[in-house]
């Protein structure tokens, strides 16, 4: 039988399912309701808002990578627990994701994407003002929860107040978009900011855009909810978000001690029982927030697993590199950001491309393609090193840069094919979630083994920074190792259900 992943399909950078996602919900679409490509002065504005919402958060990711050798000497951060900078933000921010999303079905998705904002925004001015570690790391936690609201109930409030059809299709393709460029953009500006002012600068910067959605949300908005959702699954947002802080908490105390001490042998036990209480009480729960029934589709769990794996292993490689060209390579902040802007650059060109790959080829050779072209080109920085790091980044890291945005966009149609309406919801849900969590692991997990490798180097007598330079070297290494494995089993996992 002829898989329909193998079909070439048109569809939008952001995946077709996102038109599908909300067709069960009630809520009217934005002054016309006809799939005409042509949108309102007021669609036009509310497009805006929603979308400068996303670019915040996108911003806000990347924005700190560059400013994180910074912090560190400003606040008197070690090298090992400068992760918890980027983690304190993930964390709660995948952790939360499908609370929140449920809880702007039941309450209203305007409601919550306003708190959201206000909480963001409020945590930028904490960041800002962040005088020791601990108050740095809250305001980076607050903001996660603050993104965690903002993301899925944005979303929603996106797909509802446009019609499917052209209108949806042009509103998403902008939305996409603009998340690439919010990334890059975050690189660039946390450079320049970095270097002629401050990091401190950079908070102050998400403080400004949060204020501007504020000023526009509540006029614009037309509230919305899901009239199918009726409750809340607290059991298993509980067991989710406890597994996902277990398990971060020891691979971040990893990174600083090792895996031998009891405490992260502890976690890393608690974080995986967790996980499998989650799915046991998913199978039970009359609203579950992920459908275990949607999760036994080949095409869903393979083509999430591919999701999270690109996000994790690049978000990685961002981290590391950062690292290597400030703290090893004494380059500055400013220049810094424009290596990475580079990639930003080769990644927005992938997203364009990927639609038309996957037109031609299929959504799962493209999935494939897009992680092996992410692991192929991740190998070679193994060998990064003082005279060559910023041409490996700007050659071999662009160029994996474009195969993973073509990944990103294969799996987020790989993992919404073939579903019905009323289950796109749930697949998109699923594909946001892959992202947050890919985030949220990644770097914490390449960090531990970079530190590791550091550690026995420094005790085998190197000096500090050829240490962390050997240490970097291996996570690189084994980065690209982890993505090539996994377009394996995306490869053979996908044919297999093809071929039956």
């Amino acid at each position: 039988m002829t898989d329909v992943l193998d079909q070439p399909t048109p569809v939008t950078p952001t995946g077709s399912a996102g038109a599908a996602a909300t067709a069960n919900i009630d809520n009217p679409n934005i002054d016309n309701p006809s799939a005409t490509s042509g949108l309102s002065a007021r669609a036009k504005l509310v497009l805006f808002l929603l979308c400068a919402a996303n670019f915040m958060v996108a911003v806000d990711f990347s924005i700190l990578n560059i400013a994180v050798p910074s912090i560190g000497k400003d606040l008197h951060i070690t090298d090992a627990n400068l992760q918890w900078i980027a983690t304190a933000f993930a964390l709660p921010s995948g952790g939360l994701l499908l609370l929140s999303g449920r809880v702007g079905d039941l309450i209203g998705r305007k409601k919550v994407f306003i708190t959201g904002t206000v909480l963001f925004t409020a945590a930028s001015v904490i960041a800002t003002i962040a005088w020791i570690p601990a108050v740095l790391l809250a305001g980076r936690a607050l903001q996660g929860i603050g993104a965690a609201m903002i993301v899925p109930t944005g979303m929603a409030l996106l797909t509802t107040s446009f019609p499917e059809g052209p209108q949806r299709e042009r509103a998403l393709g902008i939305n996409g978009t603009l998340m690439t460029v919010g990334f890059t953009a975050g690189m660039v500006l946390g450079g320049a900011l970095t270097q002629a002012l401050s990091w401190r600068s950079t908070m102050v910067l998400n403080t400004v855009m949060g204020a501007v959605v504020l000023l526009g949300a509540p006029r614009l908005l037309t509230e919305s909810r899901n009239p199918h959702a009726s409750r809340l699954d607290i059991p298993g947002a509980a067991t989710v978000t406890s597994a996902l802080l277990a398990l971060i908490y020891s691979l971040s105390t990893a990174a600083q001690v090792g895996f031998g001490r009891a405490d992260v042998v502890i976690g890393l036990v608690a974080g995986v029982a967790l996980l499998v209480a989650f799915g046991v009480i998913e199978s039970r729960a009359a609203e579950p927030l992920v459908s275990l029934r949607i999760l036994r589709r080949r095409n869903v769990a393979i083509g999430n697993l591919g999701g999270l794996v690109t996000f994790a292993c690049m978000s990685a490689v961002v981290f590391l590199g950062t690292l290597f060209l400030q703290q090893i390579n004494g380059m500055s902040p400013t220049l810094t950001g424009l290596v990475f802007a580079v990639m930003g650059i080769a990644a927005a060109f992938g997203g364009m491309v990927a639609p038309r790959l996957i037109g031609r080829f299929g959504a799962r050779a493209t999935l494939v393609g897009g992680l092996l072209f992410q692991g192929v080109l991740i190998l070679p920085l193994a060998m990064i090193a003082t005279g060559n790091a910023t041409l490996l980044l700007v050659t071999f890291g662009a160029v994996a840069a474009f195969g993973h945005l073509a990944a990103i966009v294969a799996y987020g149609v790989t993992a919404t094919s073939g579903l019905g309406d009323t289950e796109q919801g749930l697949a998109t849900g699923l594909v946001t979630t892959s992202q947050q969590v890919g985030l949220t692991l990644g770097i914490p997990l390449l960090s531990a083994v970079a530190s590791a490798r550091s550690d026995s180097l420094k005790s085998a007598g190197h000096a500090a920074k050829d240490a962390l330079a050997g240490g970097i070297r291996l996570s690189l290494g084994a980065d690209g190792v982890v993505v090539l494995v996994v377009a394996a089993l995306v490869w053979f996992g996908l044919r297999t259900r093809a071929a039956r």
